[in-house]
């Protein structure tokens, strides 16, 4: 770990915002789960959720150009537990759909704690996800062709959302809790060595101000 990849961690670290996260509802294809990874870290999400049927999820690609180890992704069984975990953390769940009371994108306010939430390729969210969440927005299309590939879709409602909290101020100074950040620092640092402890059951050590290992132990 040298003082510069460490600084450089924790300047990410920084940034990530608690509060703003994605669902992938039976996103399926394992580039496009994968470009909306990328998309996350981008945008400074710090964990992602998924469901998925077989409550697993798909293989990554290389599309995710290594986001997969930046951006948790917590699974969940099934669309129902998923969206009632989001609300239970205040966030409000806005479902990617084409339907009459569909808001234009820009229309909501992300600078409060919000999910995005998308659905599978061709079908979309499903029509309990729909009924789950707090309002459905949609990208407004000029051409032939009615929707976005969901993965581009996720890319231009999250940048929108990073545009609103940029001019917010809320990536200026960190928005982990302490014990989070601290965690999260250490396995991003030292993954192999956070995974050894962990199935030993042990706590992760101190850092110093460079990035090393205060009493391994």
């Amino acid at each position: 770990m040298t003082p510069e990849r460490y600084r450089r961690l924790r300047a990410v670290l920084d940034r990530r915002q608690p509060d703003l996260t994605v669902l992938m509802e039976n996103v399926h294809k394992p580039h496009n789960l994968s470009a909306i990874l990328r998309t996350a870290d981008a945008v400074g999400v710090y964990e992602a959720h998924a469901v998925h049927p077989t409550g697993g999820v798909p293989t990554f690609h290389d599309t995710a150009g290594g986001s997969e180890k930046w951006v948790y992704l917590r699974v969940h069984p099934e669309i129902d537990e998923a969206v009632a975990h989001l609300k239970a953390r205040g966030l409000a769940v806005y479902a990617a759909n084409l339907s009459e009371r569909a808001l234009d994108y820009r229309e909501v306010d992300y600078t409060r704690p919000a999910a995005l939430l998308l659905g599978a390729e061709k079908w979309g969210v499903s029509a309990r996800a729909a009924e789950l969440a707090d309002a459905e927005v949609v990208v407004p299309m000029m051409g032939m062709v009615q929707s976005l590939n969901v993965s581009v879709a996720a890319a231009v409602i999250l940048f929108e959302a990073q545009r609103q909290r940029l001019a917010a101020g809320l990536y200026d100074r960190p928005r982990l809790d302490p014990e989070t950040y601290r965690r999260t620092l250490f396995e991003w640092a030292y993954p192999r060595e956070a995974a050894a402890l962990r199935r030993q059951g042990r706590p992760y050590p101190a850092l110093d101000g460079e990035g090393r290992i205060v009493n391994r132990g």
